[in-house]
């Protein structure tokens, strides 16, 4: 049973200001770079694709359930999605509509199913690898590849295929679909999807923040730092030179670079399982507070 409880807005001022510090320690100097026009081919996967604005992901939000006390002057917690009851402010959850609900519950869907399924370690990281072969074009622009063409495109008819996430698998290009083990789509991602997968487990950020204001900005900020983590190892393996960010490559086109590639893989999804845990918790107490079934 989720039990409500207050803060005092002194403790909501420290744990904003240890939020946000702990965003600028896990991004740097990005937001600032970025407004200059500066790229980044790796942390602006986690804004552009992932989408989670600034503002939002700066703010600190304790999730239902969880009250803040007035101060003396009455100020407002930082961003908009709170409202006055009395003494106290507290998440508003008016937003959330039958359309909004009705995400959360696919999401809560999609997380169960991949807690209850066996992870699979086979995929060799070769999503990159698919996703400029047999082409001239490149997903990343802005990055040289360590290969040739030749030797990219040799290397990935030598090895299985076996991407299982769609939005990974949608970028392959029209030569890779056909090699590949599965044939992922959208209406069958809560079939597929599992906890080997590194952007399964990149996800994990998608999923905390689909479900924002109404969880804790704690769970959004822990599942940034394991995408982060993914998405350098993700390029790592990739074909692309890096020496640019000061990255040495995972070299899974050898057989000594698949097996480095698998031991991270591997401890990537052991710390992302209790993270999931966590997030289908919130989730369950989210609609519990609302007293919708999940």
């Amino acid at each position: 049973m989720l039990q409500s409880s207050t803060i005092s807005y002194k403790d909501y001022l420290f744990k904003l200001d240890k939020h946000k510090a702990r965003i600028q320690a896990l991004l740097g100097s990005y937001f600032d770079d970025r407004s200059r026009g500066k790229s980044h081919a790796i942390l602006d996967f986690l804004v552009e694709y992932y989408s989670f604005r600034r503002s939002h992901l700066l703010s600190w939000s304790p999730g239902i359930g969880i009250k803040i006390e007035s101060d003396e002057s009455n100020q407002q917690p930082e961003g908009n999605f709170w409202i006055h009851n009395g003494s106290n402010y507290e998440v508003n959850s008016e937003a959330l509509n039958p359309k909004k609900l009705q995400g959360l519950r696919w999401n809560l869907s999609l997380l169960e199913a991949i807690d209850q399924r066996e992870a699979r370690f086979q995929c060799r990281g070769m999503h990159e690898w698919a996703m400029v072969y047999a082409t001239k074009e490149q997903r990343h622009s802005t990055l040289d590849l360590r290969l040739s063409r030749k030797q990219i495109d040799d290397f990935v008819r030598s090895q299985p295929l076996g991407c299982s996430h769609i939005d990974a698998f949608r970028f392959f290009t029209e030569q890779a679909r056909p090699l590949n083990k599965f044939q992922p789509k959208r209406e069958t991602q809560i079939e597929h999807d599992q906890a080997g997968c590194i952007h399964v487990n990149m996800d994990l950020y998608k999923w905390a923040y689909k479900a924002w204001p109404f969880i804790s900005s704690d769970l959004i900020a822990d599942s940034l730092e394991l995408a982060l983590e993914a998405r350098v190892l993700d390029m790592q393996a990739s074909p692309y030179d890096l020496r640019a960010y000061h990255l040495d490559p995972v070299r899974i086109e050898t057989e000594e670079g698949r097996k480095e590639y698998e031991h991270s893989q591997r401890a990537l999804s052991e710390r992302a399982d209790p993270l999931r845990k966590q997030l289908i918790l919130a989730y369950h107490e989210l609609f519990e507070s609302l007293f919708v079934v999940s």
